[in-house]
């Protein structure tokens, strides 16, 4: 039995990781926060035996609190990403821990192998960053949308959260981040910049209504044109359902442009609490979208699409899903090579489809002209 520390495992997406894994006869659950009663009464109302922990992620003690608690592996959910730090998972390097995160902060994934390989080689131990829907999701996507293709030309990715799914202060102060800032996206074969949340453009779904999609900066636009050498563009947008919300974000991204607003994540908690003004303007159902076109095995061209839709609510589940199979993989003893790695590849999207399927979530592949 492995004992697995979810850090921030009572928050927005920690809890759904708890729920998942509680349950588990092969894992001993630790729910570990700042607060300790806070872990103690959420643990204590799970099934099974999960164990409340107070933790202090930052503290000069949290490596050895690891240890004294004889931890297999921890998962980092305690975001924002953008702008943290490595100390957890070098907390867990020096105490021998296994270590994955959601992290969907651009830098914070994309630095992570470099930063941290040799640590986790010679503790002979694995550390996982962005097991997430990006780029955990989205790669498995790609993967087999384009399984024994000869090339790939474009890429574009957007989400679509549902308006009345749960938010968390911490995920809106991550995207106002780069809201105006500047965007390194591959476009026409060549680095460009763009701005962050700026220029909306309408965007289609299966089973979703077209909505306003704005581009956000991810780990995949950096990631994804050199793993799969992408011919010509890689573009990621998200599509909130209200379009007034969307251009209210194109608004704070002008206002950020001009020098009015210069730190737009200040906001994120006055935001977090107005957003719900809008809730009975949208709905329950969000989902997400994956276009690919390039050359087939055979050389001829070929687009294709992936779309999910998730109803009642059920969309932040998705983010926590390449974290709960990695978990469970290791909890089986799965050898993993050792070392520090960006969530690439790691997952294969058939290995999703139980999950998908446990919240109703429906899929579709479509094949263009």
């Amino acid at each position: 039995m492995m004992k697995v520390m979810v850090l921030g495992g009572y928050g927005n997406f920690g809890a759904r990781i708890s729920r998942a894994l509680g349950g588990d006869d092969r894992i001993q659950l630790l729910v570990a926060g700042r607060d300790g009663q806070r872990a103690e009464a959420f643990a204590a109302a799970m099934p099974g035996h999960a164990q409340g922990v107070a933790v202090d992620m930052y503290g000069t003690g949290f490596a050895q609190a690891l240890k004294n608690l004889d931890v297999g592996l921890l998962i980092h959910t305690a975001g924002p990403f953008q702008g943290q730090d490595y100390a957890v998972a070098r907390a867990c390097a020096q105490a021998g821990v296994h270590y994955i995160d959601l992290a969907d902060g651009r830098r914070f994934v994309c630095d992570f192998p470099r930063a941290l390989h040799a640590a986790f080689v010679d503790t002979d131990r694995v550390a996982i960053s962005g097991a997430s829907t990006v780029p955990a999701l989205s790669s498995a996507v790609v993967d087999s949308l384009c399984a024994g293709w000869q090339r790939l030309d474009t890429l574009d990715i957007c989400i679509a959260p549902a308006q009345t799914a749960p938010r968390g202060v911490a995920t809106l102060r991550a995207v106002l981040s780069y809201c105006g800032g500047p965007i390194q996206v591959w476009n026409g074969g060549q680095w460009q910049t763009y701005v962050g949340w700026a220029k909306p453009k309408r965007m289609v779904f299966q089973r979703l209504r077209p909505r306003l999609g704005a581009l956000c900066d991810i780990p995949d636009l950096e990631l994804f044109p050199a793993h799969y050498q992408v011919r010509n563009r890689m573009e990621f947008r998200a599509a909130l359902e209200v379009g007034l919300a969307q251009r209210a974000f194109a608004l704070l991204a002008w206002l950020r442009q001009t020098g009015v607003l210069k730190n737009p994540s200040s906001l994120a908690g006055l935001l977090n609490t107005t957003a719900k003004l809008f809730d009975p303007l949208g709905s329950a159902l969000g989902g997400m979208v994956v276009r690919v076109a390039g050359l087939d095995a055979a050389g001829n061209p070929i687009k294709r699409e992936w779309h999910i839709a998730a109803d009642n609510d059920h969309g932040p589940e998705i983010p926590c899903m390449a974290a709960i199979l990695l978990a469970r993989r290791l909890a089986d003893g799965e050898p993993m090579a050792c070392g520090a790695y960006a969530c690439v590849g790691l997952n294969k999207l058939a290995d999703f489809a139980p999950e998908f399927a446990k919240w109703g979530m429906a899929t579709d592949v479509v094949e263009k002209d």
